[in-house]
């Protein structure tokens, strides 16, 4: 693939191409390695992370995300039993909107339905399939990467043109920082979040020896379907006590409550507790899901079979169908006003 310099960035930037989406677009991957030889690689399909290099005591670099050596795997995966959006930024509604449908300002708002009946993660074409485009970047100190992007009024019945400034930093504290700011020219919801399946043994491994802790002490009850029931549920003494370290579950698809304590949210150990990731953002929750699996159907990087352990999603957020429900967080962004999320995965190797 050829390298391309961007001459119109502050500093020189090394853009290099993935490939063409099937109108015809180039999408293009830009790394990013930080003083400490941390390295990610964020393409414009989906805005997604495609890998993250993280340095260990023994000078080693374990790729602790999962991802795919091909635009075309990435296109492929969409079509896939179960769609993992490997690294993708999800929206313009992560999680499920129960029958496609809410209120807003008096008026029934029907989304398009691509989940038994719901819409999940933005209906059948989501920020996660656009082609974002690089708006600038930086090196030095905290280098970083900006991706912009618009979704047009109507566009999944969502109403309001909405635009999109996501930029991923790597500080020199070995931190991935990952920053959301969007505007509108109509009231809307928005709930945007990442997907990136992590696995601190590297992305061919299982986090099933791996060990996690939330910053939670509730979860929201939901249907069979996946749709909040509006309830509540004490983790204390259930299976989904994790306010200490425990080992992860071989299967969890579960939005924890966050207690809003220094934005912390939750903590990944790998196997030998030689490296540890933290998670710290200022959204409500923090929906949680362990997967990856892509059937035997589509090769993950370096010939990988990902399975259904293969990695765990830490989709920091606001409850999914929160428009449907009036006690939850609002997730209605208004006209002239600015919807900013942040989190960070802190990175530490002993």
């Amino acid at each position: 693939m050829k390298i391309k310099h961007i001459s119109h960035f502050k500093t020189n930037s090394v853009i290099e191409s993935f490939g063409l989406i099937p109108d015809g677009e180039e999408v293009f991957v830009c790394e990013v390695t930080n003083k400490n030889g941390m390295q990610m690689k964020v393409m414009g399909y989906g805005a997604a992370l495609t890998s993250l290099k993280v340095p260990l005591k023994n000078g080693a670099l374990v790729d602790v995300v999962l991802g795919f050596d091909t635009l075309e795997a990435y296109l492929q995966s969409f079509n896939l039993e179960s769609a993992p959006y490997l690294g993708a930024t999800v929206g313009r509604f992560a999680g499920r909107i129960n029958e496609g449908e809410f209120k807003l300002n008096g008026k029934t708002v029907c989304l398009n339905k691509n989940n038994n009946g719901n819409s999940l993660h933005g209906g059948t074409i989501g920020l996660s399939h656009k082609n974002w485009k690089i708006k600038k970047s930086s090196e030095g100190e905290n280098p970083s990467v900006t991706f912009t992007c618009v979704s047009a009024d109507n566009e999944e019945h969502f109403p309001g043109e909405l635009s999109v400034d996501l930029t991923y930093m790597l500080s020199d504290d070995n931190e991935l920082i990952i920053e959301y700011i969007a505007s509108t020219t109509e009231d809307t919801i928005v709930n945007l979040t990442h997907h990136s399946y992590f696995n601190l043994d590297g992305h061919q491994s299982s986090v099933a020896a791996q060990e996690m802790r939330v910053n939670s002490q509730r979860i929201l009850e939901t249907t069979k379907s996946g749709i909040p029931t509006g309830r509540f549920l004490n983790v204390a003494n259930c299976p989904f006590d994790f306010t200490a370290a425990r080992t992860c579950p071989s299967k969890i698809d579960t939005t924890f409550v966050l207690n809003k304590e220094k934005e912390y949210a939750a903590s990944l150990y790998n196997s030998d507790k030689t490296l540890k990731m933290s998670v710290y953002t200022n959204q409500p929750a923090v929906h949680i899901y362990v997967g990856g699996n892509c059937f035997n159907a589509i090769k993950g990087k370096e010939n990988t079979n990902y399975h259904p352990t293969s990695g765990i999603c830490f989709e920091t957020q606001n409850f999914p169908d929160a428009p449907n429900h009036e006690h939850f967080p609002s997730s209605v962004l208004r006209k002239g006003e600015l919807y900013y999320h942040k989190t960070i995965y802190k990175f530490q190797s002993f």
